[in-house]
């Protein structure tokens, strides 16, 4: 048996280091893990016990037996029948479905039921600790840390795509990333289903009201009608912090 030269096992060695780092450097990091509006509304109590009055929070109730019948009945879905475990429905009711830390039919967790903070502003493992420091820094020495901080943690900003998914994932929809299973509530089934997104962030029903931010936070990236928004928002009360 002829034994391997050296050199030819360095390089050998060298070439595997290589292709390693480069796996590594496409394969994608893993998303962060779901937390639950527990923790969102720790801090921001007044945008959650406004999301608490808003469809999105109540829409796992709608897949219960006997809820919104006659809706059910048009697009042919059994009105009598508990939904509330069928996860080719639940992905549009809860937060998180299938992902880590997300909504477990087998295990539900309270902190994850409705269309929550996270539906729309990603799973927030990494991003909720830097909302704390970033507060406690302000709030001491007024001191601002970059929104792109929080991008990078995995908070999403744009969230246009995040509505799309179940707004619009219907057969025929205009949406390219439509696909199966789809949502049975379609415009041609009743034209109050028709989803516009520039419409619906300013619907405090559909969403929260907004509240102004203290400035904890600046740069880019800003989400949809950031400035508008924030012109017309109330102030946070003392004992609503």
């Amino acid at each position: 048996m002829t034994q391997m030269h050296p050199v030819s096992r360095v390089a050998r060695i060298a070439a595997l280091a290589l292709l390693l780092l480069a796996w590594a450097t496409v394969a994608p990091a893993a998303e962060p893990r779901y937390e639950g509006f527990k923790k969102c509304a720790s801090c921001h109590k007044s945008q959650s016990q406004s999301w608490r009055k808003t469809g999105h929070a109540k829409a796992l109730a709608l897949l219960e037996p006997g809820a919104r019948s006659e809706a059910k009945r048009r697009a042919k879905l059994d009105p009598g029948k508990d939904y509330s475990k069928d996860k080719d429905c639940l992905g549009c009711h809860v937060t998180g479905l299938g992902k880590d830390g997300g909504y477990d039919p087998a295990d539900p967790g309270i902190y994850l039921v409705g269309v929550s903070c996270e539906s729309c502003h990603g799973p927030g493992g990494r991003y909720q600790g830097l909302h704390r420091e970033a507060a406690e820094r302000f709030d001491k020495n007024k001191l601002t840390t970059p929104r792109q901080a929080l991008a990078d943690a995995g908070q999403d900003f744009g969230f246009v795509e995040r509505c799309n998914a179940c707004h619009l994932n219907y057969r025929g929809s205009p949406w390219k990333g439509a696909r199966a299973p789809y949502n049975p509530f379609a415009p041609e089934l009743d034209a109050k289903y028709r989803f516009e997104f520039d419409k619906a962030v300013r619907d405090v029903k559909a969403m929260h009201e907004h509240f102004r931010l203290e400035g904890a936070f600046t740069g880019p990236p800003l989400p949809p009608f950031h400035d508008e928004l924030q012109a017309k928002a109330r102030p946070i009360g003392k004992d609503d912090r």
